[in-house]
């Protein structure tokens, strides 16, 4: 188990809460990085492999995520150390058991992430009446149907093809991870003129250098399939789509999907992240310096935290989708003018911005980057 003061610095974490119940075999963390801005939103993820270290690297995306959509809410996280297909009756004990136990810890508001989604933050919100990313039947707005991510992520893929000289219309896109996250963002870039080429989820990839028929694929997923269940195409192994020729990668899975072992093996002039953490830092910078623009996670990614938090203070489906827009286009131009006119990293350029706004709120407060003493558990 790693020290919990191994990850602190001086913007967080405000506080790292262990959850253990044998009697429903939970084991599960919450990670409260920064709330000088508000409460903090993070998702709950659900996945055999996680970790401290994960789970603050995600809180700490998501502070700056919330800062940089100059939202009033700080960043956090959550995960619980399951198979995320586990049946439902077990997976709702555990995450009411979870809730149960954060219930009088209000510096963190609960929201979907991998492995877990709408029905489960109602579970979530049933137990503490502390939850983004309901069902619509609660009053929620639902992320995942109407793709408030991917919503994102196309407009920051307009933004960043015009910086870097491509024409979105006609333009090649891989997407790695056809999910939630990465069917919208498929169904929206296409709706740009962009053709998916390529595509994979957990059980592998399929390509067809003459375009995806998005649809479908959307369809057979729906049905419980695999991306390679679609037979108009070429079937590669999972992790060969990082090789595949493309103008734009999504990567919109695991963290790390591109890292210091197969960043060589990238085809792409851009990559627009729809997963958190999903670029290495050395990836990024190696990536930079063969003049590949790497849009920042917390940057492109931002449309479902945007959607949850307006959620969370009342807002329309209809006035959440034009924020997202207005955030992300705004966002994503100030980041990659900052990057060119001080030469440095989009990265750099994004974690400069936010951690200014982080700074800024901090300054009001009396305990600066938390709302009471930190507390390690």
């Amino acid at each position: 188990m790693s020290d919990p003061f191994d990850f602190a610095d001086d913007l967080g974490p405000a506080k790292i809460i262990h959850v253990h119940e044998p009697t429903v075999d939970l084991r599960g963390i919450v990670v409260v990085d920064n709330v000088a801005t508000g409460p903090s939103i993070g998702g709950l993820r659900m996945a055999s492999d996680v970790s401290l270290a994960e789970c603050f690297r995600l809180a700490r995306a998501m502070t700056m995520k919330n800062a940089a959509a100059g939202l009033a809410h700080g960043g956090g996280k959550s995960v619980i150390f399951a198979d995320p297909r586990t049946p439902d009756e077990q997976k709702e004990r555990l995450l009411r058991t979870f809730a149960s136990a954060l219930r009088f810890d209000s510096d963190y508001i609960f929201g979907p992430d991998m492995g877990t989604n709408e029905e489960c933050m109602a579970w979530v919100r049933d137990e503490i009446g502390r939850a983004v990313g309901l069902p619509r039947e609660v009053g929620g707005i639902p992320l995942d149907e109407i793709g408030a991510t991917g919503w994102g992520l196309v407009h920051a893929t307009e933004i960043a093809a015009d910086h870097c000289g491509l024409d979105l219309n006609g333009a090649r896109v891989a997407i790695q991870g056809f999910g939630a996250v990465g069917k919208h963002a498929a169904r929206f870039l296409e709706s740009r003129g962009a053709v998916v080429v390529a595509a994979n989820d957990s059980k592998g990839a399929i390509q067809n250098p003459e375009g995806l028929d998005v649809a479908a694929l959307t369809a057979i997923k729906a049905e419980g399939g695999s991306v390679v269940d679609h037979g108009d195409g070429e079937k590669l192994d999972r992790d060969a789509l990082i090789g595949v020729e493309c103008e734009v990668w999504v990567p919109a899975a695991r963290p790390d999907a591109i890292n210091d072992d197969n960043m060589q093996q990238l085809r792409a002039r851009l990559v627009v992240p729809g997963a958190n953490i999903a670029v290495t830092a050395t990836a990024e910078q190696y990536l930079h310096e063969h003049d590949v623009l790497c849009v920042p996670d917390f940057i492109a990614n931002a449309g479902g935290v945007i959607c949850a938090a307006m959620e969370y203070h009342g807002a329309t489906e209809a006035s959440a989708m034009q924020s997202i827009e207005e955030k992300i286009r705004s966002n994503t131009k100030a980041v990659l003018k900052r990057s060119r006119s001080e030469e440095i990293l989009p990265r750099q350029a994004a974690v400069e911005l936010a951690t200014e706004r982080v700074r800024r709120a901090m300054s009001f407060r009396r305990h600066g980057l938390f709302s009471s003493a930190p507390d390690f558990i």
